[in-house]
């Protein structure tokens, strides 16, 4: 455009404001929308990680999934543990790099007895060790107690693993008194050592009455003795813990009348003494250098004697 004294005049665009404030508001808009399905991408990989098996799932996760996925279904009669999960525990405990672990037949034996255990079952341990989470897992759905000599391995355990119910107890005895422990029991079978008693208010010297109260009242199905320690001369041995497994089992108010004790370390004398004076050679039905298998029966609040005298052992092989 031109004025009369012949000069153009230069065209000016005005960019209006709105229109720059409206294309920065899209482009936020946008930048948001590929920020939340970004997230939500992110999200949904990492869940989906998470929850599908991978090739590198640990022995032990990929068994406890099965646990779990055989708890949490639909209820039904046989609560025990699939067979499957059972032959999967037995098999990798008895693979273990530890040098104390026990074999896969001693393993088998106490598994056997718990699968065919009517559930709820109610299985009492005397020492933790390498297996008692296998112990805990193979009595699924039933109460699983352990006895630890160790006040602070019992705490320390309880705390990584709170699903297991530990009790400390503190042993009088030693090993090498042993010999002189059994012959007073005996003498005292009729008294404060009788074989049917509540161990809570006993005076025998070899009874443990410092346990929780409900312990002394549970009909245990079955009791496994793999503790105190009773390998070394001043150890507490384990005495103690095999007198209060034949005098619980013995003292049995309902259930079933039978009762199933294991002995672990059975080479030893004074597992093998204890075991034939409280537990008795007439309810052996099992055994090896490592592991016994007794079944004992009830008796009679009167009874005064723990065997039928038949096939005993010596008390002065250890004296």
């Amino acid at each position: 455009m031109k004025n009369g004294s012949g000069n153009t005049n230069t065209k000016l665009i005005l960019l209006h404001p709105y229109i720059q404030k409206q294309t920065s508001t899209t482009r936020l808009w946008l930048l948001a929308f590929i920020s939340f399905f970004t997230i939500v991408f992110l999200l949904t990989l990492l869940y989906t990680r998470d929850t599908i098996p991978s090739k590198h799932t640990s022995v032990a996760a990929a068994v406890a999934a099965v646990v779990t996925r055989g708890s949490s279904s639909t209820p039904i009669s046989n609560t025990n543990l699939p067979t499957s999960a059972i032959n999967a525990l037995l098999h990798y405990a008895s693979r273990s790099n530890d040098s104390f672990h026990m074999s896969y037949g001693e393993m088998k034996s106490i598994s056997d007895v718990l699968r065919r255990c009517a559930p709820p079952c109610n299985l009492l341990v005397f020492g933790l060790t390498h297996e008692t989470l296998l112990w805990k897992s193979l009595n699924h759905n039933g109460r699983t107690i352990f006895v630890e000599e160790n006040r602070y391995y019992a705490a320390y355990f309880e705390e990584i693993h709170p699903e297991i119910d530990v009790f400390d107890v503190q042993y009088t005895t030693k090993a090498h008194e042993a010999g002189e422990l059994v012959s007073a029991a005996k003498e005292a079978a009729g008294n404060e050592c009788r074989p049917v008693q509540n161990l809570l208010f006993s005076d025998c010297k070899l009874g443990l009455n410092d346990l929780p109260n409900h312990v002394y009242d549970v009909d245990w199905d079955v009791i496994f003795v793999d503790g105190p320690r009773g390998d070394a001369h001043e150890g507490p041995g384990r005495m103690s813990s095999i007198f209060t497994a034949a005098v619980l089992a013995r003292s049995k108010k309902g259930g079933n009348p039978k009762t199933h004790v294991f002995v672990h370390d059975y080479y030893r004398d004074v597992e093998r003494l204890c075991g034939d004076e409280f537990l008795c050679r007439e309810n052996l039905v099992e055994s090896n250098d490592l592991l016994a298998h007794y079944v004992l029966d009830k008796m009679d609040k009167n009874s005064t004697q723990f065997c039928s005298g038949r096939k005993k052992r010596s008390v002065s092989s250890l004296s």
